[in-house]
């Protein structure tokens, strides 16, 4: 199993931070996440139609680089570390995951290609977001192929041209592919902690739609195990901005004559969060690279997700804390990364339930 970064894949990870940094500076963010649509579709063309980055895990023959989890762990931690505004996470970890895991060949052909060349912005509806096991309880099939129910929070569904739907039926769970705007669907959006990653309630009324592939239980499990292996890179990336502009932070800041960073009660409260935070890194690293080998731990992806959420959150607290009072300010950029780890902590499980779908499969396996 592979325990380095190639020269190739470090040299995606440097293109990749680049054009972020320079298409997604805090002052982007802010301007995007006010803004209806949440993302500028001139900087989504650039990065995601002209770069390439939403078909980075996309096999070549469907208009990919053909990466694995690790190239699209590697996207997803640089646009955590700039906080990236748009539907990158939707269309193409989300939606793309589940027609890679779950659509018929067909259908590859058909859907793949505009999901990984950036023209068509996709997103995974599932009725139940906090682990596979509640998935198809909400939505469901009919005989007609029609879909009726609701799924409470959806990932940029506002902006969706094709919303890939879980949903159980006569045929069992499967999943189906229904065009946005069509008729008797709803997309209500939500307000949210997070404004920077938009998220909206989606209603199904005898809404037409055309099943692509069926969803097994291992099925399932595996987009889940992508999906938030994806997640974990992208809350490691914002989990290491914070802990570098805090720290920078404390060696600029100066009190009783001295810079705070050198008062021994931060030195340790910075040293204790850069082992969390690389302990965090060490395992989403790890999930995926056991993604793409297809061995290794089976829970490396709750792991992961688990221990990030954690990290996320403690670099959060502490680059408010740290920084006095300017830390719960408005014009102070920290509570935008604040508020993408509280989002991110929850989305796609908690780090209890994680732990708890961890010991699950331990005892399974014993």
């Amino acid at each position: 199993m592979q325990t380095e970064f190639s020269k190739e894949q470090q040299l995606l990870r440097d293109i990749v931070s680049r054009a972020l940094r320079e298409k997604s500076p805090a002052t982007a963010v802010r301007e995007q996440m006010a803004s209806d649509r949440g993302y500028d579709p001139e900087i989504w063309q650039e990065l995601c139609g002209d770069a390439g980055l939403a078909g980075v895990h996309v096999p070549v023959a469907y208009g990919g680089a053909g990466g694995g989890a690790v190239e699209l762990g590697i996207v997803a931690e640089e646009m955590g570390r700039t906080l990236f505004c748009g539907p990158w996470f939707a269309s193409a970890v989300m939606a793309g995951t589940a027609l890679l895991e779950a659509a018929n060949e067909p259908d590859w052909q058909e859907l793949l290609p505009g999901v990984a060349g950036g023209s068509t912005i996709a997103t995974l509806v599932l009725d139940d977001l906090n682990g596979p096991a509640g998935v198809g309880g909400s939505i469901r099939a009919a005989g007609d192929g029609k879909l009726s129910g609701t799924a409470a929070m959806a990932v940029d569904a506002h902006v969706a041209d094709l919303l890939l739907v879980t949903a159980s039926g006569a045929g069992g769970l499967g999943l189906h592919a229904v065009e946005g705007g069509a008729p008797g669907l709803t997309v209500e959006p939500l307000q949210v902690v997070d404004p920077t990653r938009k998220l909206s309630r989606v209603a199904f009324a005898d809404v037409p739609a055309r099943r692509v592939g069926d969803v097994t239980a291992g099925t399932l499990d595996r987009i889940w195990d992508r999906i938030c292996s994806a997640l974990a890179h992208e809350m490691i990336g914002g989990a290491q901005h914070l802990f570098e502009t805090t720290v920078n932070y404390t060696k600029e800041r100066f009190q009783f004559g001295r810079p705070i960073g050198s008062f021994q009660a931060l030195k340790h409260r910075c040293a204790d969060l850069a082992v969390e935070i690389e302990i965090a890194r060490a395992l989403t690293h790890h999930s995926a690279r056991c993604l793409d080998a297809g061995a290794g731990e089976p829970y490396a992806a709750s792991m992961a997700k688990a221990a990030t959420a954690d990290a996320y959150m403690s670099a959060a607290r502490a680059g408010i804390q740290l920084r006095g009072g300017i830390g719960f300010t408005w014009e102070n950029d920290t509570h935008l990364w604040f508020k993408r780890a509280k989002g991110s902590e929850v989305l796609f499980g908690t780090p209890a339930i994680h732990r708890e779908r961890m010991m699950t499969m331990l005892e399974g396996a014993a």
